[in-house]
């Protein structure tokens, strides 16, 4: 852009709205109106990057483009072009890799709010003028930039003003924050903000409730920017309707893998919901000893403990030491749920024993288990009712409850959060 005229000194170095621009007036040097400004081009890449190309559609409908350098003044609703520059516009061209149509490819478009993760829509686009170059530094999130671009905005900070002293305030994230989700082209339609933390830093349950937000396909591109623990971690969380169709839609190498990361209960819960063809075909890509344990815990009746159980406890044996237990929790903590018991088996498998890991922290590491233990603990049998092992936690305030069956071998365990989301749907966060 050349030096601005005097009367377009002030716009020199200054901030304007998207939607501020958009229906402007695009002129030729000799004050004739060649069209109206239908949209931006930019190239990625800069943490504030400008605009490369206008796009204005002429009278007769046609949408042309031009480079931004062509631009010489913005003034009042007028966009002036160098001479002849009108000329020189050729057909738009479709977006190549690394470059966005600002207002088909962003504006509207969600933004995965990191912050506060939940979904945000882009209602207007900030950009800065600065020595001849258009730049974008924000994008609008607010309420107040729907407003703006309705054109009501005077109206309402008008109506505001005057009966509560009160403005709508900009909701602006800084572009710098808002980048594509992947380098394909193709999958650059979703952004995401990652003023705070990045995706996987996100609680599962907040990360659920994006994906559950988004579109089939937006979704897709979210659910492949995560690593596979992330993912299921999230899938765990989510209502089950949605998490049937995410799993329904992704390969089945994918879903194989996330049914590998999720807690075996929960891939059970999920199995269960699939269609049997789905779920069949699931089960045979699993490795053989995860499948035996899904295997088993679809087994079980709908509505007993065997149902609601994980198939993860903690066990030693009856000759151990709390300095190996110790070491055993130490060992598997990364991969349990919750760790607040050990389980301790006679030499046929049998639940004899529970210990807790106040105990094993207050005893040397030389002590026997067996002195610390709690001998012949509450246990539930695989059939007993939800109803029963609620009133278990409800009496005894255990943490998780052991399943065993007949001969009192340990079959897995019954947390106290899966036990009453059973009995009370209402309790559940899916």
């Amino acid at each position: 852009m050349a030096a601005p005229a005097a009367n377009d000194r002030e716009i020199a170095n200054m901030f304007v709205f998207f939607s501020e621009l958009l229906g402007r007036n695009v002129y030729a040097s000799t004050n004739r109106v060649v069209g109206r400004l239908a949209d931006l081009k930019m190239r990625l890449g800069e943490p504030f990057p400008k605009v490369t190309s206008l796009v204005f559609r002429r009278r007769f409908g046609k949408l042309m483009e031009l480079p931004w350098e062509e631009v010489t003044a913005i003034n009042g609703s007028r966009i002036h072009l160098r001479d002849a520059a009108a000329e020189r516009a050729c057909l738009v061209r479709a977006a190549t890799t690394g470059e966005l149509l600002l207002r088909d490819e962003l504006l509207d478009k969600q933004v995965v709010d990191t912050g506060g993760a939940k979904i945000e829509r882009v209602n207007d686009l900030h950009f800065l003028i600065n020595h001849g170059e258009l730049r974008l530094v924000h994008v609008d999130v607010g309420l107040r930039g729907i407003v703006r671009r309705l054109g009501w905005l005077r109206s309402v900070d008008g109506a505001t003003n005057w009966l509560f002293a009160y403005q709508l305030p900009d909701k602006l994230i800084s572009w710098k924050y808002v980048q594509p989700l992947s380098g394909d082209p193709s999958l650059k339609n979703l952004k995401l903000n990652v003023t705070i933390r990045r995706l996987s830093d996100i609680h599962p349950s907040d990360l659920a409730d994006i994906l559950e937000e988004l579109d089939c396909h937006r979704r897709d591109m979210l659910l492949h920017s995560l690593d596979v623990s992330a993912a299921a971690d999230a899938i765990e969380e989510m209502e089950t309707k949605a998490a049937v169709s995410l799993m329904e839609d992704v390969s089945e190498k994918e879903a194989s893998d996330i049914i590998r990361e999720m807690e075996p209960d929960e891939a059970a819960d999920l199995l269960d919901d699939l269609p049997d063809e789905r779920k069949e075909t699931l089960i045979s890509s699993i490795e053989t000893e995860k499948r035996r344990e899904l295997e088993e815990l679809l087994s079980y009746r709908e509505g007993t403990a065997g149902s609601l159980m994980t198939s993860e406890p903690i066990t030693i044996g009856t000759a151990a030491t709390t300095g190996e237990a110790m070491d055993l929790i130490r060992s598997l903590a990364a991969d349990r749920e919750l760790i607040y018991y050990v389980y301790v088996l006679d030499a046929d498998g049998a639940l004899v024993g529970v210990v807790n890991l106040r105990s094993i922290l207050a005893h040397s590491s030389s002590t026997p288990v067996a002195g610390v233990m709690t001998p012949n603990p509450i246990a539930v049998r695989v059939e007993d009712d939800v109803e029963d092992v609620a009133a278990i936690f409800k009496k005894y305030n255990f943490m998780s409850v052991p399943v065993v069956d007949e001969q009192r071998r340990l079959k897995g365990l019954v947390t106290w959060r899966d036990a009453f989301e059973a009995v009370v749907p209402e309790f559940a966060q899916k």
